[in-house]
Order: C-alpha cells, then sequence, then structure tokens
C-alpha cells in the first residue's frame, strides 16, 4: 500500500483530488517539481519582459537511447547508418557508435523547454521557426543532453507575444554543446 491508498482508507478521502490540490498548491507557490529544479512560471507580456537578455534555466538530463533514435528514423523515414546500424556504426564510423539524427536533437526542444518554462494565461502557443543553428558536434547513442536556454528578444505584436530564445543542447561531459541557435515561440495572452 503507497501513502495515498493508506490516506484514502483511513480518512475516506478520494486521493486523485488530493494529488490535484497538492499539485495546484505547489504551481501557486511557483515552484514546479522537475527533479528539484525550479521551473520558471511566466504569467504574462509584462513578466516574459522581465527576462530579457537573462538565462532563463536548463532543462533535466535526457537519455537518448537507440530506442528513441530508431522510432525517429522510422518516424522521418531517415534509415542512414550512422543512426540505425549498431554494428556497422561500430565497424565503419568515425564515432565508434550510432548518433542521433541532428533533427531528433532539435525536435527535443518543446518537449525540454516546458522543464525549463511554464508559460502561463495563454489561449495559444505556436512553435513559429529556428533561426541561426549551428550543429557543434553529434550526439552519441545513450548520451544525456540538457537544454540552455536565454531570452534574447520578446515584442508585443499586436497582441502576441513573439519571443526569442537562444538554446543551447549541452552533451553531459562534453565542453562543445550539441548546437547553439535561435528558436521562435509566438503566444496569445489572455
Amino acid at each position: 500500500m503507497n501513502v495515498f491508498e493508506i490516506f484514502s482508507c483511513h480518512f475516506n478521502v478520494d486521493t486523485s483530488k488530493l494529488v490535484q490540490e497538492i499539485i495546484a498548491i505547489i504551481r501557486a507557490q511557483g515552484i514546479v517539481d522537475t527533479n528539484n529544479k525550479k521551473m520558471l512560471i511566466i504569467n504574462s507580456f509584462e513578466e516574459y519582459k522581465t527576462y530579457l537578455g537573462k538565462e532563463l534555466g536548463v532543462s533535466n538530463w535526457h537519455k537518448i537511447d537507440q530506442e528513441q533514435i530508431d522510432n525517429f528514423a522510422n518516424a522521418t523515414l531517415d534509415h542512414q547508418w550512422i543512426h540505425t546500424d549498431k554494428e556497422k556504426a561500430k565497424r565503419e564510423g568515425p564515432f565508434n557508435a550510432t548518433i542521433a539524427h541532428g533533427y531528433l536533437t532539435l525536435a527535443l526542444i518543446p518537449y525540454l523547454w516546458k522543464q525549463i518554462a511554464d508559460v502561463r494565461n495563454i489561449k495559444m502557443e505556436i512553435n513559429y521557426g529556428i533561426e541561426s543553428f549551428k550543429f557543434g558536434q553529434p550526439v552519441l547513442v545513450d548520451s544525456e543532453v540538457q537544454l540552455k536556454a536565454k531570452l534574447n528578444l520578446i515584442t508585443n505584436l499586436r497582441g502576441v507575444t513573439k519571443v526569442i530564445i537562444e538554446a543551447t543542447l549541452i552533451i553531459k561531459g562534453e565542453q562543445k554543446p550539441a548546437y547553439n541557435g535561435n528558436v521562435v515561440f509566438l503566444y496569445h495572452f489572455v
């Protein structure tokens, strides 16, 4: 029995509601537990603007394993051997292992970004574009990566907020990042 089941039995309480209330309290205090990191809570254009030129934070570490690489290869029809053939990559490849697709690492941005910032009070969020991305080095299979984000620009376009986030993908144990560039998001705050 876990603590919620015990609590439910002794106090005749719906634990799903209790869990929701605990999460609401944590969110109301501006802290969301993502492996003991503080997540940035942004409620409006004015709040967002206060972070201009500042580092917004870093995501948790995310391991890119062969299964994720293979799934991405299947989704994109990019089955180049350097990504999917472990034996050939070890035998003939320059890295002695398979590597993640560059576009796979880019596709992780929305997932990792959500670990850094919780933008609230919005009707819509749009991944609007990417600019000036440069790949620094490949991400080998089973590497852990982390996104670091900095707010480079924020503009109010007649009620729609446009932000440019400098995104750097860090590879655990490596000096050089996997990539660096700008992602553009549009937010329509309520």
